[in-house]
């Protein structure tokens, strides 16, 4: 029991580094810094050296291989969302440094606007299984955490370019793509200046066309950060970011007789500011306090043959504020005890006209308690409360609990037990409540609906992981979810008014998602290593007994790392994802799909390493005539390019 408690004070920038023993530590979970294999809630996670490895530019490619993540293009945007054991993109809260980001249209975070440049991992925790997260926390969370700056200087810089083939839209290269760090100081103050670019001009099957399948699009992100360590005992930190995106979409449009030019370019900006401290007294207690407020703007400009139809702007403004102390060990216990409070607003309009009905904001305010408790060397459970005071929607209390037992703890063999049960919370995003979507032009406008209710879930977990000897690990998860008041848009009750579909927003449905999860990790020599997972998901609406829609049942992922020389590296990755159904009244299914991956890494010297990659090998493209096919849209895309780095970290 000894070795769990050490585990309280190892730093977070603690990560096991190729050709070392330390074990990934990791602080989703449970808001406390622990080895991934000792955590109570189970815990994913993406490390640098992956992120490297298979030169991921933004977070959803880094978020590709995940087993069980499934990714889906935002409808009418060029972004991307995320679904976790059949739970859908609103139901996912997405953090940065355990702070939230804004989501791009008041409801759903684009992972395609957010660049690696300062990532230093990422964490994923199924389910609602931690009680440090509430409202949108009911599918999981994912966050994002950035590089810790050591003493001493580094940099890091790199740059590559990439073809789509014949489908490039403006020539070659299709995209260019680079980054910049610079960071270091001395033993009180430190900082870090970030920058990262992404240039896509888009592919189409017929580049002379006007039909674009991939938008072009361009990404601009800029950090910087401040940190003061006056002490021992604690550190503060500030920091401020900037984000910039530029897209084009172009599509036609069939207005008989005839197919006409459609167009749309949206500019987005985000700017972000967090600061934070954390500070342990004499008495072994440690309070860490965070913050953020971030504003997320957007403008849209709609055309029809190069004529101007439709301005669309959006302006949305969130505040968080986090609080947590962390009690001393007493009688095998820790405590920890913390309350956030969030604010969001949203200002959407159409031509001048607003799009939103009513007021459009929402705050919060929220209380946790959890207690580690350590039985003995075996056993360890943890239980929490959560209680939230939502300015709409009144009180909701969520209790959590979770048990882990080491079952096997001997020199070759370990075996750890996990079984979480959480209850999830959500209330109505300003989007479901208040959005205004008026596409009279296209046959339909979609209300939101200012009296929904809150959607409620019970998440169960339960699985296990064996290992033998560092070099093979077989790790298993059965899932159970069953939401109550799951929203939606409403297809089956609607008005017709001047021959205009107007459809709404509405608790419609009873859900269960359930599953199972499995992964294998093997070092089958000092040069191969081998990664295998199969995601089971079976997603029903209680209701009606039919299949929710776009969710795969099947997702599959494979992994190769292979050492061919000291300096060498060549990585695969695999991903398969069954059909899914598309209309539960049509029955119409996408079909399934397999991508394969392939990069090299080349050591040229010191801190110089050259790499080159194949993105969808083997050229698997949607069939973009069939609007029921959602499988991948970017067919094989060929990229080379180089990475620098300096360290003189002390």
């Amino acid at each position: 029991m000894g070795a769990l408690f050490s585990a309280w004070g190892v730093p977070g920038a603690a990560l096991a580094q190729e050709g070392e023993s330390l074990p990934t530590i990791v602080v989703t979970g449970t808001r406390s810094e622990k080895p991934v294999d000792e955590t109570p809630v189970r815990t994913e996670v993406v490390t640098r050296q992956e992120i490297e490895r298979t030169h991921a530019r933004t977070l959803k490619d880094a978020l590709e291989n995940v087993p069980g993540l499934q990714l889906r293009e935002i409808h009418g945007k060029s972004g991307y969302e995320v679904s976790l054991q059949g739970m859908t993109s609103d139901q996912v809260l997405v953090l940065i440094d355990g702070l939230p980001i804004t989501a791009s249209t008041g409801s759903t975070v684009d992972v395609s606007q957010y660049l690696l440049t300062e990532v230093d991992r990422i964490e994923v925790v199924k389910g609602a299984s931690s009680a440090q997260y509430g409202s949108s926390a009911m599918g999981g969370v994912i966050n994002v955490i950035t590089r810790p700056i050591a003493r001493g200087f580094s940099g890091a810089a790199s740059a590559d370019a990439g073809s789509y083939g014949a489908q490039n839209a403006s020539g070659t290269p299709g995209a260019l793509h680079g980054n910049a760090r610079v960071e270091g100081g001395g033993e009180h103050w430190r900082a870090r200046l970030a920058a990262d670019a992404l240039d896509n001009k888009g592919f189409a099957v017929d580049p002379d066309g006007w039909t674009r399948h991939g938008d072009a699009v361009r990404r601009q992100q800029y950090a910087g950060r401040l940190e003061w360590l006056p002490g021992a005992a604690g550190s503060l930190w500030l920091d401020a970011s900037a984000y910039r995106e530029n897209d084009e979409q172009r599509y036609r449009y069939y207005a008989p007789p005839r197919y006409v030019p459609q167009s749309k370019s949206e500019d987005i900006s985000r700017k972000r500011f967090a600061a934070g401290a954390q500070w342990r007294f004499g008495n072994g207690v440690q309070a860490r306090a965070a913050g953020m407020t971030e504003g997320y703007d957007s403008t849209t400009q709609e055309y029809s043959n190069d004529y101007r139809t439709a301005t669309r702007a959006s302006s949305q403004r969130t505040d968080h504020l986090s609080l947590q102390f962390d009690m001393p060990a007493w009688r095998s216990q820790l405590w920890q005890f913390g309350g956030d409070l969030h604010r969001e607003r949203l200002e959407q309009t159409a031509n001048n006209i607003s799009e939103l009905r009513g007021k459009a904001e929402r705050s919060s305010a929220e209380l946790y308690a959890q207690n580690d408790i350590f039985f003995n060397d075996t056993w360890e459970m943890v239980v929490g409360l959560r209680g939230q005071r939502d300015s709409d929607f009144g009180s909701h209390f969520a209790p959590k609990v979770g048990v882990r037992a080491n079952l096997l703890d001997g020199p070759a063999w370990k075996g750890v037990l996990r079984a979480n049960f959480g209850q999830g919370y959500r209330v109505p995003n300003l989007k479901e409540r208040h959005y205004l979507f008026d596409h009279s032009s296209l046959g339909y406008i979609v209300l939101g609906n200012p009296d929904l209710k809150p959607e409620s879930s019970n998440s169960f977990q339960f699985g296990g992981a064996l290992s033998w000897q560092d070099r093979l690990t077989l790790d298993a998860n059965l899932f159970y979810n069953r939401v109550t008041d799951l929203i939606q848009t409403d297809m089956s009750h609607f008005t017709v008014v001047n021959g205009i579909a107007v459809y709404t927003y509405r608790n419609v449905a009873r859900a269960r998602t359930q599953g199972l999860e499995t992964s294998l990790r093997w070092r089958a020599t000092s040069r191969l290593d081998l990664t295998g997972a199969y995601t089971f998901t079976d997603a029903e609406d209680l209701d009606t007994g039919t299949e929710l829609t776009r969710r795969a049942r099947h997702m599959a992922r494979l992994g190769a790392n292979w050492r061919l020389l000291a300096g060498t590296e060549l990585s695969l990755r695999g991903r398969y994802q069954s059909s899914e159904l598309v209309d539960s009244g049509s029955g119409a299914r996408s079909p399934g799909w397999t991508t394969v991956d392939v990069a090299l890494n080349q050591k040229l010297g010191r801190g110089v390493t050259a790499f080159v990659g194949v993105n969808n090998l083997f050229n698997r493209q949607r069939d973009f005539s069939n609007a029921n096919d959602f499988g991948p849209v970017a067919g094989r895309f060929v990229y080379l390019g180089a990475r620098f780095s300096v360290d003189a970290a002390k």
